[in-house]
């Protein structure tokens, strides 16, 4: 795991200084060490912070050249890369390291682009070809590993994160309020837009090839998960197949010269992980867990049951977050407008974590392609009452209408978005039902200059569109797919890579590997969500008897953190002085009127606000790190 950047002017010359520059900004994604390869005529320049994983010598330093031709800075770990190399090494290719790095060099000279359908694993990678003067850069089809870019007609430059392009002077710091609008609506920044205007997020699944003689910018994907190819087996049938795929991506997973453990929360993903861990392991599986004093958001029980079960060598940390000077060091990391209030902890898990090892394995990406989140049942729900339309539309909806004006609360506020949902399309409905902010409450709150530079732009448009890319017409497994393009690469795994990457641990997702992707996308959506609220019904089904009972069917919590008490107590000044202060207002994104409002009914627990405040919160943070110079 590893930090990469890099450099090609069209008419100047790229040196060391620049990419080091460049690197340095990326230093604790590799504190192992670092290089920088300028080509012969001093055009590209390509840089690397590495964290060592495998082949700890220094044959596995990188940028890494091949055939005095090839040269690749890479990000990641390809799984699957030794018996790649026992292929190419019978077809003649020779080796200098036991690196995958120099694996997918060699697959590249022997297959070009078509080399990415072979690659199993989390990367994202750029290879020069100085004999064909191309640029090629590659994303894995999930997303786990990032890749930013900017270009024009004078520079193309790249970099895991855009904070070493911004240590360019080719590139002008602007924000691009279009993507701060979208923001307000996700809680964090849809690909390919970053916050910064004209830096873009290449997306999952996609490569991009840059001729360096006409400058020609060209990005394709090369893969993407299909719903369309559902399968009839029985229960049983699938429980076999879930648990021999998820085996086997944890113990391709378990390849390491570094010492590796796991996150344990307790929960169905993360607790099935150890324990095929366990499984295949002659050693206790090192796991650790975090909790907070606060009950409600304490899990470590649970961890602690799971932990006793598959006798790991468990460890527990509770934390009292220090919000006031950790929060500013988080958006910086984060870069971009970031509102999921779980980096928190994920962060903090990270940092204890690694004091111990430094590969961590998750569950992440569980809920996903089982369909474990309420709002997948809440979804399910309004197919049925699409059919009382017309009681929705005289009778419900007016009351909701009424019953939110007058009781002003949390419940009812939720009714009267859920009631007022019904009159959208159901992809809409979605949007609208996850969202932040919705439109409705940005006309509320908008200053009139940001509605002017945000009037063109609607978030919910082009959803429908990823929607509609699912291959089926079955709106659950479309949704699914949506928040497999969106939710997960663009939030979940931006929080799990930037949260260990802080601290030089490298996070790897069994349920991510693409095999038991396509095998998950393959299972109808029946078997997944189960009457009205049985969410990951196979999956459980499948681990019963592996895990106990009260972990397969406790009431799913999430990884939160207890923003609402916090922000009516110990961060209440903190809140107000921030997003009420003169160069908060000066901005001109919100009226003052507007966010007082929003406290006011968050502190007199009118309204659980919390996750808006954090949002706005951050936002400010992020402006004032970024742009405040």
């Amino acid at each position: 795991m590893c930090g990469i950047a890099g450099k090609i002017l069209y008419n100047g010359q790229v040196t060391i200084e620049h990419i080091a520059k460049m690197t340095n900004a990326l230093q604790h994604r590799g504190p192992d060490g670092e290089d920088v390869y300028i080509s012969k005529n001093h055009n590209v320049g390509l840089g690397h912070r590495r964290l060592s994983i495998i082949d700890l010598s220094e044959r596995g330093k990188q940028p890494m050249a091949y055939l005095n031709r090839y040269h690749i800075t890479f990000n990641g770990e390809i799984y699957n890369y030794q018996s790649l190399r026992r292929s190419l090494e019978a077809g003649g290719h020779r080796f200098q390291s036991e690196t995958d790095t120099e694996v997918i060099l060699a697959l590249y000279a022997e297959h070009g682009i078509e080399c990415l359908k072979h690659l199993r694993g989390m990367f994202a990678f750029v290879i020069y070809d100085q004999q064909q003067q191309t640029i090629f850069c590659a994303r894995d089809r999930m997303g786990q590993k990032p890749f930013k870019y900017c270009f024009n007609d004078e520079v193309f430059m790249f970099a895991s994160e855009l904070k070493a392009i911004l240590t360019q002077p080719e590139y002008k710091k602007e924000v691009d309020y279009r993507a701060v609008h979208h923001y307000l609506t996700y809680q964090y920044v849809p690909a390919p837009l970053t916050g910064f205007k004209d830096i873009y997020k290449l997306l999952p699944g996609h490569y991009l090839l840059l001729d360096i003689n006409s400058k020609k910018v060209d990005i394709k994907q090369y893969w993407d998960v299909s719903f369309s190819n559902q399968l009839t087996l029985s229960e049983n049938e699938w429980g076999d197949r879930i648990l021999e795929t998820l085996e086997e991506s944890v113990k391709i997973r378990m390849r390491s010269d570094v010492p590796l453990g796991a996150f344990l929360s307790g929960g169905v993903d993360s607790s099935a992980v150890v324990a095929m861990m366990a499984r295949n392991s002659t050693q206790p599986i090192k796991t650790f867990s975090i909790g907070f004093k606060e009950k409600e958001f304490n899990e470590l029980p649970y961890a602690k049951q799971v932990a006793d079960l598959f006798d790991t060598d468990h460890k527990e940390f509770i934390v009292e977050p220090d919000m006031i000077n950790v929060l500013p060091e988080l958006v910086y990391h984060y870069e971009e407008p970031y509102a999921d209030s779980s980096q928190l902890p994920t962060y903090y898990v990270s940092k204890h974590t690694k004091d111990f090892v430094t590969v961590a394995l998750n569950g992440d990406g569980g809920d996903e392609n089982f369909g474990g989140y309420s709002r997948y049942s809440l979804q399910k729900f309004t197919l049925w009452y699409e059919r009382f339309s017309s009681v929705n539309k005289h009778i419900v909806k007016p009351s909701a209408s009424m019953m939110s004006q007058l009781f002003k609360s949390d419940f009812f506020n939720k009714c009267k978005r859920f009631t007022d949902a019904m009159d959208q399309r159901y992809e809409h409905r979605y949007i609208n039902y996850i969202c932040y902010f919705s439109n409705e409450m940005k006309q509320q709150l908008y200053h009139p200059d940001f509605v002017e530079k945000t009037r063109n732009f609607n978030p919910y448009d082009g959803v429908a569109d990823i929607f509609q890319q699912a291959g089926t017409d079955n709106k659950l497994d479309q949704t699914f797919y949506f928040d497999i393009k969106t939710y997960l690469p663009d939030d979940l795994l931006v929080k799990v890579d930037i949260a260990t990457m802080m601290v030089s641990l490298e996070g790897r997702s069994p349920f991510l590997d693409h095999n038991m992707v396509e095998l998950a996308a393959s299972i109808p959506a029946g078997l997944k969500i189960r009457g009205g609220d049985k969410q990951k019904y196979i999956l459980k089904k499948s681990l019963k008897g592996l895990l106990p009972d009260n972990i397969l069917h406790r009431k799913k919590r999430g990884f939160g953190i207890p923003i609402n008490y916090w922000f009516r107590h110990q961060l209440k000044e903190y809140l107000l002085d921030t997003l009420l202060s003169e160069r908060a207002i000066r901005r001109n994104l919100f009226l003052k009127k507007g966010i007082h409002q929003l406290i006011s009914k968050h502190q007199n627990n009118a309204v659980n606000h919390g996750h808006r405040l954090w949002s706005l919160l951050t936002l400010e943070l992020w402006f004032q790190r970024f742009f405040d110079d």
